[in-house]
């Protein structure tokens, strides 16, 4: 054998011990999200679906017979834990993309590491107007505030309601949320004759809702979440507050029926996740999900369960050795993605999500779409 068939034969040998070792070496994706602290029943959700899609992908074999992994860092929702978090993210090389953070506070934080340092972020739920604004390396597969605050200012307008009051959280999605919701309605002539800000943790709304009694509304829109919500409703309930309420996707969650009581029926919302649906892949995931977990998915479960599906379908595109450029750009290439919150296509310019939001209200404890 001369020298350059032994030069040959080692390296093939050499390629036959390397090519197995690839192959039981994950593919590996960060997520961060609050496991911890007073966001942390989001954290919690986020990663059930998650285990549900990573478990589904490694049971059919992975990516080109590669397992995927997920890391989960707890960011506690706080924009300091969150950049820490991306900082770890962007100094491990077996991390090409991340998932996450859950508030647009800590998200948008975390997206200025990411966007400098070029890591794909995708998160399931930040919607302020200017998350994607911070790079090019920003996803996510949740409406903004910019859209489904004027899809409710058109709704409630075309219910003939000329005045509301709107009441909101006192961070960077309330303002976002209060304000589009806000500008819209207005624009459409409707008159905004209250606007009240609360801090995050607040449990007593009493004289918030004695406020906007006052100035007689004809109906309230509600920024916030669910367990605020919950807290929301029993007061106005307990107060007697004659106005409709109406809110945003936040508010379906089968938690604020069973927090709030008989004080949640009559309460409009905007969708874009019916757990109801008869179409397949949602009863899939519906039923999958209450049977591991026991309790029926809520919105914040079908974001995350999306955006998982989302990445892994971009690494499929890139394929199992992908760098983290081509990362970024195989998530710009989602098109079309048939997910349980419907289907999803990323804007080639803006990169916003394509979405459809649905008009429900809570009938006698239910979750009823309207037609």
């Amino acid at each position: 054998m001369n020298g350059l068939s032994k030069l040959l034969s080692l390296a093939a040998l050499a390629w036959g011990f390397a090519a197995p070792a690839l192959a039981q070496t994950p593919i590996t994706i960060g997520y961060q999200l609050p496991l911890t602290g007073t966001q942390s029943q989001y954290g919690e959700v986020f990663r059930n679906s998650a285990v549900m899609q990573l478990e589904k992908l490694n049971a059919a074999g992975g990516v080109g017979g590669r397992k995927v992994e997920i890391l989960f860092e707890d960011s506690k929702s706080d924009p300091k834990e969150a950049v820490a978090i991306a900082r770890k993210f962007v100094d491990d090389k077996r991390i090409i993309a991340v998932l996450g953070d859950f508030a647009s506070g800590p998200s948008m934080a975390a997206g200025e590491v990411y966007g400098k340092e070029g890591m794909a972020q995708l998160s399931q739920t930040a919607s302020h107007p200017d998350f994607l604004k911070v790079s090019n390396w920003q996803f996510r597969n949740i409406t903004t505030q910019a859209q489904e605050g004027p899809f409710n200012a058109r709704w409630m307008h075309g219910a003939g309601i000329k005045t509301v009051a709107v009441i909101g959280l006192q961070n960077d999605w309330g303002l976002s949320a209060t304000g589009e919701f806000a500008k819209e309605f207005e624009k459409l002539g409707g008159k905004v004759v209250a606007t009240e800000l609360f801090n995050p943790g607040t449990r007593d709304f009493r004289a918030i809702l004695t406020k906007v009694s006052q100035r007689k509304p004809e109906a309230v829109y509600l920024a916030m979440f669910y367990e605020e919500g919950a807290l929301m409703l029993q007061q106005a309930r307990q107060l007697s507050l004659a106005a409709r309420i109406h809110s945003a996707s936040p508010f379906y969650a089968p938690k604020l029926v069973e927090l709030a009581g008989p004080a949640a029926n009559g309460v409009f919302i905007s969708s874009t996740f019916v757990a109801e649906s008869t179409a397949p892949n949602v009863k899939a995931f519906v039923e999958e999900y209450k049977k591991r977990y026991g309790s029926e998915p809520n919105q914040f479960a079908a974001q995350a369960f999306d955006a998982v599906g989302i990445m892994f379908e971009a690494i499929k595109r890139a394929g199992p050795n992908a760098t983290r450029a081509q990362m970024r750009d195989a998530l710009a290439a989602t098109a079309d993605y048939p997910g349980v919150t419907g289907t999803t296509t990323f804007d080639k310019q803006s990169r916003e999500p394509a979405k459809v939001l649905s008009r429900m209200e809570i009938q006698a404890g239910k979750f009823v779409v309207l037609r």
